[in-house]
């Protein structure tokens, strides 16, 4: 059975342990392979690479971290780890949006090295079952009930129904990952709302920009559109310039998606985007860190951490800028 722990239990666990326990003797630090996910500079993530690095930073000499860039692109991330494997490192910290199935090889060709693998922002049920008596946790956010929470949200703040129109904009196809899109459709359909849904391109899915015109031609034959959730984080961040090239006004149409950047807050801000579903992605690059740290060093199982923390909006963002601007939030 997987062990799911409270964030805050989580936290007192590993700093704890790093602060007020000797590390075991080793000769050479901990080598630890971690994928961001996204592209380098990407808005989020970059945030998961702060948390990453913040780890690596508490941890000092003790770890070596080496990362690597993926795109979003699951087949990437698949090769890439691949390589990591080859590399026989102590851990491995991977994005899990290529599913069980792809991953399962080469997650048993490690263990059999002896490496300690991890998940992050996307989970590997099946895989984090069978190892995480051996280290193997998740770090990030229910994925299926993000969705529904933020769509659920999304039609009773905008006070839409039957009638109504929404533009839902995700990764369905993507076996685990796309859980997440299925429950922001199911959420918006059961109270009513008109769906029409798209699959992010691989393209829009690694440069948000190229999408600029595929939502202004939708937006040009669908006028009358009420509802626009994006399930990623950096078209999200960028559904001002998307509302802009359509030539739509702030609040013309209700916008929602997931995930905090300064340029998302930018959005909130003016009024372009109203509800984002903040899933912390700081812990997302911190605690992986920390759960290889934990489990090489005293033999920890994996921790099953529910990073999805709620709902942003006009009327709290205010209180997170701060940490936004940072890029902690």
């Amino acid at each position: 059975m997987l062990k799911k722990v409270s964030l805050s239990l989580a936290l007192m666990l590993v700093i704890g342990l790093v602060f007020t326990v000797p590390a075991m003797a080793e000769e050479d630090p901990l080598v630890i392979y971690f994928f961001p996910g996204g592209p380098e500079g990407g808005p989020f993530s970059t945030i998961v690479y702060n948390g990453a690095d913040y780890a690596d930073e508490v941890l000092g000499d003790r770890v070596d971290v080496r990362y690597r860039w993926s795109d979003w692109s699951p087949e990437q991330m698949v090769t890439q780890f691949q390589e990591a494997v080859a590399a026989n490192p102590d851990g491995i910290a991977i994005m899990g949006h290529p599913g069980d199935d792809a991953l399962e090889p080469h997650v048993e060709n490690a263990k059999e090295q002896g490496i300690t693998v991890t998940s992050q922002n996307t989970t590997l049920p099946a895989l984090e079952e069978r190892y995480v008596d051996e280290g193997f946790g998740y770090a990030g956010q229910d994925l299926y009930d993000s969705g529904y929470m933020l769509g659920e949200a999304a039609v009773e703040r905008a006070e839409l129904g039957e009638g109504d129109s929404a533009f839902i904009w995700g990764l369905k196809a993507q076996p685990e990952r796309g859980q997440r899109t299925q429950g922001a459709v199911d959420a918006v359909e059961e109270a009513g709302v008109e769906v029409d849904y798209m699959e992010i391109s691989s393209e829009v899915d690694a440069d948000a920009s190229a999408g600029i015109p595929v939502i202004s031609g939708y937006l040009a034959e669908n006028p009358d559109t009420d509802l626009v959730i994006t399930d990623h984080g950096a078209l999200t961040s960028t559904m001002d310039t998307y509302f802009e090239a359509a030539g739509k006004e702030p609040g013309e149409i209700y916008g929602a998606g997931f995930d905090l950047s300064t340029a998302t807050l930018d959005a909130i801000q003016e009024g372009y985007v109203q509800l984002v579903h903040d899933q912390q992605p700081f812990l997302q690059g911190f605690l992986p860190i920390m759960q290889i740290y934990i489990s090489e060093n005293y033999e920890f199982s994996g921790l099953h951490i529910d990073t999805g923390s709620g709902l942003v909006h006009e009327d709290n963002v205010d209180v997170l800028a701060p940490l936004v601007e940072e890029g902690i939030r």
